[in-house]
């Protein structure tokens, strides 16, 4: 078998066999297989795509290329949760412990924050000593002690799929359904989940820009779910403005401290209802997905859901005097006000610029490795369908660097279209993707 040849076949629109996806994935992680015969397979994947069969193989190659962990000896049944992406989305910080203290155990690989989208371990690193590059066997330890763990992804864990990324950053390939889908769900299987809760965003502030699109994608991950032997429900969620008001490190974590407490905005508190009680449907706990939320929100108001969440912060080494007292928490040295330039309706908020503004402050990084400013960011005073008034605030901007304030001001106002009459808001979700039978609309 050689790699030109695999190039070849696809390149001509020919289905690939799993034996030669098999072969090529694991030729190029063993440096086999140079960059540039990857390079060229990856675009002609992308030029001819793949069938579902394919789909399978190439994800299950990727689960395969490196360690591959086995969490059943520790529970029957672990769920995952992941997003493709979102400004303000820092859900895991609350379905997390939530899905735990309702007894179900979550055992999440995360990543962080690149270009105008957050990343889950830079919000938890936002508290000091909170640690997330934990060892496979404290992994293990942690989720046996207490249901709950999320931590970065090892080299060893499907390293096939970090040095294909890597290539498809620069080889305009990052936009492939089958290439994204086998990324995201080849992880998830290395990872050792039995159920996974996939929330899809939509909208300008998402990499899937229309309903379409996130439907094609979230629809060929529960495939690749049924082909192998996962339970995995995909969420369709908007994201043409932020959720919740926060966006920013520090700030989000503060807002979820908040919803675990019972508080926290109407839009997120919904969200994080919604994909936790779909995690506790695929685990079987619930018969459908209102009885699971009224129990979830029961955790909440008892406080387990708060009490698992410390347990989790201090089990990672993250001191609770910062979750306890969020005021402790890193804080910007500017927090300046943006009212509103005409008393109107909010027609529109554009997510993406919302997130560009936060990077351009220091929250956000243009390539891996840049470092990040955990204080700054933007919170939202006002959201699409609210009516202002000329000079209330519509934001307010927490800047280190006070010459980025007026820059990243006018690039605010200029995310926000106004209309003179009531404007609906968008539906927070759009649809809900299971395996099996047809799933109801949230």
């Amino acid at each position: 078998m050689r790699a030109v040849e695999i190039i070849a076949r696809k390149r001509d629109g020919l289905s690939l066999s799993n034996e030669e996806i098999h072969f090529f994935v694991q030729g190029f992680t063993e440096g086999k297989i140079p960059d540039y015969q990857a390079a060229a397979w990856l675009m002609a994947v992308r030029l001819q795509g793949m069938d579902r069969q394919e789909t399978v193989a190439l994800t299950m190659a990727i689960a395969g290329s490196g360690k591959r962990l086995q969490l059943h000896d520790i529970a029957p049944f672990v769920v995952d949760k992941h997003s493709t992406g979102g400004v303000g989305d820092k859900t895991t910080l609350v379905v997390a412990p939530l899905v735990a203290a309702a007894g179900v155990p979550v055992a999440k690989i995360s990543g962080r924050g690149l270009g105008f989208t957050g990343g889950t371990l830079d919000k938890l690193e936002s508290i000091p000593g909170f640690r997330s590059d934990l060892s496979v066997k404290e992994f293990r330890a942690q989720l046996q002690a207490i249901g709950l763990v999320v931590a970065g992804q090892s080299a060893d864990l499907a390293p096939a799929d970090g040095k294909l990324y890597a290539l498809r950053d620069v080889t305009a390939t990052v936009d492939s359904l089958p290439l994204i889908a086998s990324s995201i769900m080849g992880k998830k299987i290395a990872a050792g989940a039995d159920g996974i809760v996939l929330d899809v965003k939509v909208g300008n502030g998402s990499f899937m820009q229309t309903e379409e699109d996130a439907l094609a994608l979230a629809t060929l991950m529960v495939e690749i779910g049924q082909e192998t032997g996962r339970r995995v429900r995909a969420v369709l969620s908007d994201m043409s403005q932020p959720l919740g008001r926060a966006v920013g490190n520090a700030l989000e974590l503060r807002e979820a401290i908040e919803t675990l407490q019972g508080n926290g905005p109407f839009d997120f508190r919904q969200h994080c209802l919604t994909i936790a009680a779909q995690a506790l449907l695929i685990a079987g706990r619930f018969p459908d997905g209102a009885a699971a939320k009224e129990h979830l929100i029961r955790l909440i108001e008892s406080g387990q859901a708060w009490l698992k969440f410390r347990e989790w912060i201090a089990a990672q080494g993250g001191d609770l005097r910062y979750v306890d007292e969020p005021a402790r928490l890193p804080a910007a040295h500017w927090v300046r006000e943006l009212p509103a330039p005409r008393s109107a309706y909010i027609a529109g908020l554009n997510a993406r610029e919302v997130g560009m503004a936060s990077m351009a402050l220091g929250g956000g990084r243009a390539k891996k490795g840049d470092p990040i400013d955990y204080a700054v960011g933007i919170v939202l005073q006002a959201k699409i369908g609210d009516r202002v008034e000329a000079g209330q605030p519509l934001l307010s901007v927490h800047a280190n660097d006070e010459h980025l304030l007026a820059e990243v001001s006018q690039r605010l106002l200029a995310a926000y279209t106004w209309s003179d009459d009531p404007v609906q808001p968008p539906p927070l979700l759009r649809r809900i993707v299971g395996a099996g039978t047809p799933l109801p609309n949230p």
